[in-house]
């Protein structure tokens, strides 16, 4: 039986983690896990609720609702006790208020629970925030993709444009500094690089150029394990 791998990748805000995990994927046949748009459902249905500001409600509210992601043509899924709300998590709106949502510790604890529960089986790649320090500490590979915040903020800006959002270049990069803050100083699972994690700064690079790059280490690692 070929030997089985599992590749996590964090990084802030607009750093092209997961355009580059999804073609990644894609060209490897791995399953993707975009633990990122979990947070995501969570705040999405806090806010329809109007319990965001309420912590012990947002916390029950992750513990009862039933979550599915499913990888489909390019696309990350998102559902929620049956019901896809894919187009719902990725708004201006959601985007300032996830941060708060994903630093509450029994939140972490109950997204990270599913996550490691899916990474079980292993040729999978999954990227966020803490899988390389906190869900996946033993994967295979570990990647930390950054880039400067003008080049963060330009390509969720485009991002934007692209669905008609209705937003400013400005907005964008303040939202971004401000998650930035937020996921880099929390007391749980904050973002930061592994010890054992390859960094890559993607600010002049081509998504080309990452994925190669990856793909690289990849197969140095299958190499070594040969």
């Amino acid at each position: 039986m070929s030997e089985k791998y599992l590749i996590a990748i964090d990084g802030p805000a607009g750093a092209g983690k997961s355009t580059v995990a999804k073609m990644i994927a894609g060209k490897l046949g791995y399953v993707y896990l975009d633990t990122g748009a979990m947070y995501r459902a969570v705040t999405t249905l806090a806010l329809e609720k109007g319990i965001a500001e309420d912590v012990d409600t947002v916390i029950e509210l992750a513990k009862s609702i039933e979550l599915k992601l499913a990888f489909e043509n390019g696309v990350t899924k998102v559902f929620v006790d049956g019901e896809e709300i894919t187009d719902k998590i990725r708004t201006p709106k959601v985007n300032a208020k996830v941060s708060d949502i994903s630093r509450i510790p029994e939140v972490r604890l109950e997204m990270v629970r599913i996550q490691k529960k899916m990474g079980e089986e292993g040729n999978l790649i999954s990227e966020g925030r803490d899988t390389t320090t906190v869900v996946f500490p033993n994967a295979d590979l570990k990647i930390f993709l950054t880039a400067s915040i003008d080049e963060r903020a330009k390509r969720r800006f485009l991002e934007y444009k692209q669905k008609d959002v209705d937003t400013t270049l400005e907005d964008v990069k303040e939202s971004i500094e401000n998650r930035d803050h937020i996921d880099s100083t929390r007391k749980v699972s904050p973002l930061k690089v592994a010890d054992d994690a390859i960094e890559i700064d993607s600010t002049n690079m081509k998504i080309e150029e990452e994925i190669d790059l990856i793909l690289t280490e990849l197969n140095k690692l299958k190499s070594r394990n040969n």
